[in-house]
């Protein structure tokens, strides 16, 4: 499980596939040391859906707690006074 906490404080947030392939464990490992880490609160954990060439990815996006992602490039609005 600590190695799952660190490869997440290493890159922020990662999906369980990208976990499961960095530290060559099983998905069904990932998954369980990253519902043991949200159950402590150490970290957050959400369920996503992703299409890669029309094909359907489920993974679970997991996330250090208190860590923000950095904003997305670009024009941002301007804010109103």
């Amino acid at each position: 499980m600590t190695e799952t906490l660190q490869c997440l404080k290493k890159h922020g947030q990662r999906l369980d596939l990208e976990i499961a392939k960095e530290l060559r464990v099983p998905l069904a490992t990932v998954r369980q040391h990253l519902t043991a880490l949200a159950d402590a609160r150490e970290a957050i954990i959400c369920k996503t859906i992703q299409f890669e060439n029309g094909r359907q990815i489920e993974a679970w996006q997991g996330r250090i707690s208190g860590f923000v992602p950095p904003p997305a490039p670009g024009r941002k609005p301007k804010a109103k006074s």
